[in-house]
């Protein structure tokens, strides 16, 4: 990083490159889409706008940029051209006669990001916080004549990559500060609506066909996910965002749960929460609604957060080994100091052995070195008693075999095996924790460990995957919005304006 700028502002662009932008290609919608105009050539717009501000509204007070949702979707459909095309050909159709019967799967992500502000040295850091919203196409399929099942012609390949990973809109919010979150994608929101009720027709190939969009809400942390759908927090009673369990009830039966919660039953549950039509105490209407209590907001699908998954599990982990160490199942509650003694003592061997430096918060990278066999053996060198540290390998050597089904993009081709005894390792996993460490899940059990063992299954018998639906490919996103901030200005020498 020399200080070169790479990264040019918009009117420098050559036109090769201004294709590649959304605004550029001509399409139109039928039938119109409701509330949004009909122009084509709309590039980046002011996040705010479609806000009409009455006298008494609070204008929302920041920055925030973004592309007309339907404009950006042509534009990535248009880079797709020649793999769409390529697909037609490879399937044996004739482009000419397929114009029609497009259907677009769209993977939708968010998340927001600590703290952006510019690091050059001096002066406070403030705390400005961002939020991006990005979408990735998944896969593009042709329903053709005397045919029930569409063909797949276009599949994302690494649908987990930045590369693939579209953002749609940027904003300077806070991820908690939910009135201004909603307000500014509420317009994504309705423009989304309108999308999902009309069809797209724009040049493909040359022909002019006609497509029709699937919107699936998975690239959520849990936290979003629960802000979105109107859940409490994630320190609720209510531990899961697929079903209706609480936390006592998921540490009891760890396994046999399926998924209930959906957009349309939160919407049911908030208006009973907000009209109380049975007259009950608030302890008794929030038992009925099962923790909804506010508005749903945009419809997420019920799934779970992979990479935030894997960091659940490993932080939850780590706390166990730090029990381990010290022989916590035989005495109850040991004092701060001594856990805080058993947490140096784990990090320090973790950093000789594993060269494993200890984390402020728990990230990907140190999750993933953390849950794997050698670690367990060089924590086991902590553990006193030899029964033990059976049990610690026994769980760990689990875990792994459970993990790849919901890390893989296409667990059925990538480990069959691991998928046909994924029912079977999360029931023997769950009767190890309700026995051998008993004394972590009495009437408690972490959110992602919960969702690990009972909804996993389900989820890739609806989807087929839940690595591919994940969030990581906005998080790597996030890099490239700091490297565009400048925010590694700590590393480069030169100040550039």
């Amino acid at each position: 990083t020399s200080g070169r700028q790479i990264f040019q502002p918009l009117h420098t662009l050559r036109n090769a490159e201004k294709e590649l932008l959304p605004g550029y290609h001509q399409f139109e919608w039928q039938p119109a889409l409701k509330n949004v105009s009909s122009s084509w050539d709309v590039g980046i717009i002011d996040g705010l706008s479609g806000w009409t501000t009455f006298v008494e509204d609070v204008p929302a007070d920041t920055i925030s940029r973004r592309f007309r949702y339907d404009v950006a979707l042509v534009s990535a459909l248009k880079d797709l051209e020649e793999d769409i095309m390529e697909g037609l050909r490879e399937r044996g159709l004739d482009d000419s006669i397929c114009t029609s019967g497009f259907t677009v799967v769209v993977k939708e992500s968010c998340d927001g990001m600590g703290d952006v502000s510019e690091k050059h040295g001096n002066g406070p850091a403030v705390p400005e916080k961002a939020v991006r919203f990005s979408f990735t196409i998944m896969s593009v399929s042709i329903r053709v004549e005397g045919e029930d099942d569409g063909i797949t012609i276009f599949q994302e390949p690494k649908p987990n990559s930045e590369l693939s990973c579209r953002p749609l809109c940027l904003m300077f919010v806070d991820e908690s500060d939910h009135e201004t979150l909603t307000a500014i994608l509420g317009p994504v929101v309705a423009e989304r609506k309108a999308m999902m009720e009309s069809r797209l027709i724009i040049s493909v190939g040359g022909l002019l066909r006609s497509f029709r969009f699937f919107f699936r809400g998975t690239g959520y942390d849990e936290k979003m996910v629960r802000e979105m759908e109107g859940l409490e927090a994630s320190g609720s009673t209510y531990v899961c965002t697929l079903c209706d369990s609480t936390r006592a009830e998921a540490s009891q039966n760890m396994v046999l749960h399926s998924i209930t919660r959906s957009h349309d039953e939160n919407l049911e549950r908030y208006e009973i929460w907000r009209k109380n039509p049975f007259s009950e105490s608030a302890d008794e209407l929030r038992d009925r609604v099962k923790g909804v209590s506010a508005k749903p907001f945009m419809e997420t699908l019920p799934t779970l957060d992979a990479l935030h998954c894997d960091i659940g599990n490993a932080t939850e982990f780590y706390k166990i080994f730090q029990d381990e160490i010290g022989e916590v199942y035989q005495r109850s509650n040991p004092s701060r100091e001594e856990r805080r003694r058993w947490r140096s003592t784990l990090d320090k061997q973790l950093r000789n052995k594993l060269k494993l430096k200890p984390v402020m918060r728990m990230n990907g990278n140190y999750a993933r070195r953390l849950m794997t066999r050698e670690a367990v053996e060089v924590v086991c060198e902590l553990v006193p008693s030899e029964e033990r540290r059976e049990a610690l390998k026994r769980l760990m050597d689990l875990y792994v075999q459970m993990k790849p089904v919901w890390r893989s993009t296409c667990p059925s081709r990538d480990c069959p095996d691991q998928l046909c005894r994924y029912s079977y390792n999360s029931q023997q996993f769950a009767d190890l924790l309700s026995t051998t460490f008993k004394y972590r899940y009495d009437g408690k059990i972490t959110n992602y460990l919960h969702k690990t063992l009972a909804h996993v299954p389900e989820i890739i018998e609806r989807d087929g995957s839940i690595g591919a639906w994940a969030s990581e490919g906005n998080e790597s996103g996030n890099k490239l919005f700091r490297r565009f901030r400048k925010m590694n200005a700590r590393q480069s020498r030169t100040f550039e304006l």
